[in-house]
C-alpha cells in the first residue's frame, strides 16, 4: 500500500511539471551614432543593449523575470594598455513579479516598471502589489507599496463610446479620455496636482489620410510643472541636454507622419519645445527621419537622422545620424 501511495505522489509531481509552460523571449540592438554639433564639435559612439524576458505559466498563474545588460553593465570597468581592453560585465534584474486569480480578482505581486507617457517617465516600484476588480461596468485597481504615497486608486469605465479613467494617488489625481470620433481616436490626459502650479495635459490625435498613418500631440505644462514622458513625441526623460531636454514649464507639440515605401517602415516626427525663458527655459526645434527594414538574416536595421536646433545653443544644436541593428527572438 505504501509502494502504491508513493508511487501515486510521485506520478502527481511529474504531471505539475509537464503542465508547466517556460518561455524565453527577448531582444538585442546595437547602434552606432555620429553627432556633429553646430559650434564644430563631433562625436562618436557605439552602444548595445540585450534584453531578456523569462515567464513561467502554470494554470492561472504566471510569472514574469525581466533581464537588462547595457553598456553600463558590460563596461562597468575597464582598462587600457596599448591595443588591449578589459571589460566588466553585469546583468540588471529589473522586472519579478507574478500574477493569479484569487477568486474574481487578479493579484500582482513583486517589482515591475509603470510604463510612461506624455506626461511623465517610467518608474520601477519594488514590493509592489495590484489587485484588479470589478463592479459591474467598472474596473476598480489598487496598488500597494511601502507607504501611504504608494498607494493608488484606479477606476475606470466607458460611457456612450468614451472610455473614462480616473487614478488617484496622494495629492496626485489623473483622468483620462479616449475615444474614436469618425475614424479620429482622441486621448485627453490631466495631471491635476494639489500643489500649486505643478498641473499638466496633453491632447492626442491619431488617424490615417489615405495610406499615412498621421498623429498630433499638444502637452501643456504649469509654470512648476514638467512633461518628462519617452514616447513617440520624443525622449524627455531625464535629458540634461540637446533639443530634447527635461524642462521646467516647457509646453510640447509634437506630429508624426508615417508610411510605407519599397518595402521601409518610414516615419517623419517634428517636435517643437515652447519653453519659459524666465525660469532658464529654452524653446528647440527637432526634426526626426527613421527608416526600418527587415533584413533576410532576421535581424531589423533601423536608420535615425535627427537634426535640432536649440535657441542660443550651439554646443547642442546640431545633426545626429544612428544606425541600428536589432534582433529579436
Amino acid at each position: 500500500m505504501k509502494k502504491q501511495i508513493i508511487a501515486a505522489a510521485v506520478a502527481a509531481t511529474m504531471t505539475s511539471v509537464a503542465l508547466a509552460d517556460i518561455s524565453i523571449t527577448g531582444a538585442t540592438k546595437v547602434n552606432y551614432t555620429n553627432t556633429e554639433y553646430d559650434d564644430g564639435t563631433t562625436s562618436n559612439a557605439v552602444k548595445n543593449e540585450t534584453d531578456v524576458k523569462i515567464t513561467g505559466k502554470n494554470g492561472d498563474t504566471t510569472v514574469v523575470i525581466a533581464l537588462e545588460m547595457d553598456d553600463s553593465d558590460s563596461q562597468s570597468s575597464s582598462s587600457q594598455t596599448g591595443s588591449s581592453h578589459g571589460a566588466g560585465t553585469g546583468v540588471d534584474l529589473e522586472d519579478v513579479y507574478m500574477t493569479t486569480k484569487v477568486g474574481d480578482l487578479t493579484v500582482k505581486a513583486g517589482d515591475w516598471d509603470n510604463g510612461n507617457n506624455f506626461l511623465r517617465g517610467s518608474d520601477r516600484v519594488a514590493n509592489q502589489l495590484q489587485v484588479n476588480g470589478s463592479i459591474g461596468p467598472v474596473g476598480v485597481q489598487f496598488n500597494s507599496g511601502h507607504g501611504a504615497s504608494d498607494e493608488k486608486v484606479t477606476v475606470s469605465t466607458a460611457v456612450g463610446g468614451v472610455n473614462l479613467k480616473y487614478v488617484t494617488q496622494a495629492k496626485d489625481n489623473e483622468i483620462v479620455a479616449s475615444t474614436n470620433v469618425g475614424g479620429v481616436g482622441v486621448t485627453f490626459h490631466l495631471d491635476n496636482n494639489d500643489a500649486a502650479n505643478t498641473d499638466k495635459s496633453s491632447l492626442e490625435l491619431t488617424g490615417k489620410v489615405g495610406d499615412m498613418g498621421v498623429k498630433f500631440v499638444q502637452i501643456d505644462t504649469d509654470s512648476g510643472a514638467t512633461a518628462h514622458g519617452d514616447t513617440w513625441a520624443g525622449d524627455f526623460e531625464g535629458t540634461t541636454s540637446g533639443g530634447y531636454k527635461y524642462q521646467t514649464a516647457a509646453d510640447i507639440m509634437a506630429i508624426e507622419l508615417s508610411t510605407s515605401l519599397a518595402g521601409n517602415g518610414v516615419k517623419l516626427i517634428h517636435t517643437a519645445v515652447d519653453a519659459d525663458a524666465a525660469v532658464g527655459g529654452r524653446d528647440a526645434d527637432n526634426n526626426k527621419l527613421v527608416v526600418t527594414r527587415p533584413l533576410a538574416s532576421g535581424a531589423t536595421f533601423e536608420l535615425t537622422y535627427t537634426s535640432s536646433d536649440v535657441t542660443g545653443v550651439a554646443a547642442e544644436s546640431g545633426d545626429s545620424l544612428d544606425l541600428e541593428l536589432s534582433v529579436a527572438f
